[in-house]
């Protein structure tokens, strides 16, 4: 039962820290649409976006009317795009339909433009993956991903050589922009299939036809609950964020469910990720940084951001039963000004973040690296990532983006993208190592029938 006073405190969270809905994402399956005519195909997936996500927008505005409650992004995802084009071959024709209906439909992204090629790729999965630099750059709002590994099969080390080209292409074709096209792809191992957070959603192949995942937010929320707690022990630090979590995990069942009745569609889950914007009181490094540390980046980041993410989710699956997408606590760099600031210092490095990456929610995110950075450099990064997430039985990712032109200074992205210090990678060549290609077998501990 919700008293008064959980009512006010929640009415205060909105208020003055920054608590959102990050996004409502409606998840749709395109398999009734697959045609071996590309025509047909992309027409079929024009009509079944409009059709079902038309109120989208309209159905978020009213909650947030209604509850007082900002929903910041509304976004939607389909079924893995490489698998709807198959039989026609229609990928490009099938992104512009996407790209066409998000714009209809109001929404900022579409994900699902998505191969899942963990321990092989078929010669159709490697044609669509050829299409990602040309997508990107010719669309607004279509977002890429690609699962290149899991802890069940392994690294797919073929995949991982080839999308090192493919990020570089698509700054190349993006240059004009700062080569903005990387930020709407993202790579991953372990990926997961009920993700309403871009760049990285798809709608699963076990997933129903229309599921209404939602995104929360709220570092400000617990930064503030950390400074009520101030100067006690790690216990103490520990059951404040859970606190917290627990009651923001409530508003966004409230908010999914709402939206899934409207919709007619089915409610799938709460993300409960932590999502930094570039504002300050909305920053997963202030969060760190309160909990003890002179700067993120410094010796027992990691400490403190593994009690974070764990106590983020320890509260959420108390508040709702359908807890998941990616659920902790997120650091994309330009899309967070303690991260930010902590690169300018010269504290936190990119072989700093990987080591976060080993507890936090995803991976190397959205960091703006040189744009002379060779394509076997890139893979090696995935290849570091793929291995944290494949041996840990966790999700990893990476989201880089080679500015061409550019290989120091800061890129500026605008909105939730914001502003990137670009980051020199580290020295030495892995060229030798990324031409091997083959699969890097599932770790020993994977075998648990």
């Amino acid at each position: 039962m919700i008293n008064t006073t959980e009512v006010i405190q929640t009415i205060e969270m909105i208020k003055s820290q920054h608590l959102d809905i990050r996004t409502i994402t409606m998840h749709l399956s395109l398999f009734d649409c697959i045609s071996d005519d590309k025509e047909i195909v992309a027409q079929k997936v024009y009509n079944k976006l409009i059709s079902r996500a038309g109120k989208l927008k309209q159905t978020a505005d009213f909650i947030q009317a209604k509850y007082g409650i900002p929903i910041v992004n509304k976004r939607l995802s389909v079924s893995p795009i490489s698998l709807i084009g198959a039989a026609s071959g229609g990928y490009l024709e099938i992104a512009l339909a996407m790209d066409k209906a998000a714009k209809e439909c109001c929404v900022d992204f579409i994900g699902g433009y998505t191969a899942l090629v963990q321990k092989g790729m078929t010669e159709y999965e490697r044609d669509f993956l050829m299409t990602i630099p040309e997508v990107l750059a010719r669309t607004d709002r279509v977002c890429a991903s690609v699962n290149i590994g899991t802890t069940r099969t392994g690294i797919n080390m073929d995949a991982v050589a080839l999308l090192g080209d493919i990020i570089i292409k698509t700054a190349q074709l993006t240059q004009d922009n700062n080569s903005i096209g990387c930020a709407k792809l993202v790579v991953f191992a372990n990926a997961v299939e009920d993700n309403p957070f871009m760049a990285g959603s798809f709608n699963g192949v076990g997933e129903g036809d229309s599921i209404i995942n939602v995104g929360i937010s709220g570092p400000g929320v617990i930064k503030h609950a950390l400074e009520k707690v101030h100067g006690m022990d790690c216990a103490a630090m520990s059951e404040a964020i859970k606190n917290v979590a627990f009651k923001i995990t409530r508003v966004g069942e409230l908010v999914a469910r709402e939206a899934a009745t409207m919709l007619n569609a089915s409610f799938g889950i709460v993300d409960l990720s932590l999502a930094p914007t570039p504002i300050s009181n909305d920053s997963v490094a202030e969060v760190l940084e309160e909990m003890g540390l002179s700067t993120v980046g410094t010796h027992g980041t990691t400490a403190c951001l593994a009690m974070l993410n764990d106590a983020v989710k320890k509260g959420g699956i108390m508040a709702s039963s359908y807890v998941g997408g990616l659920s902790g606590a997120f650091i994309p760099v330009s899309e967070d000004i303690g991260m930010i600031q902590a690169v300018e210092n010269g504290v936190l490095t990119i072989e700093k973040l990987e080591a976060m990456t080993a507890v936090c929610s995803v991976g190397l995110d959205m960091i703006a690296i040189p744009g002379d950075t060779s394509p076997a450099t890139i893979s090696a990064m995935i290849a570091d990532e793929a291995a944290i997430g494949v041996i840990n039985n966790k999700t990893t990712a990476v989201r880089v983006i080679p500015v061409i032109g550019k290989t120091e200074g800061y890129v500026e992205f605008g909105g939730l993208l914001g502003r990137a210090p670009i980051m020199k990678t580290t020295k030495g060549d892995a060229s030798v190592f990324i031409a091997r290609g083959g699969r890097i077998p599932a770790p020993v501990h994977s075998f648990k029938n």
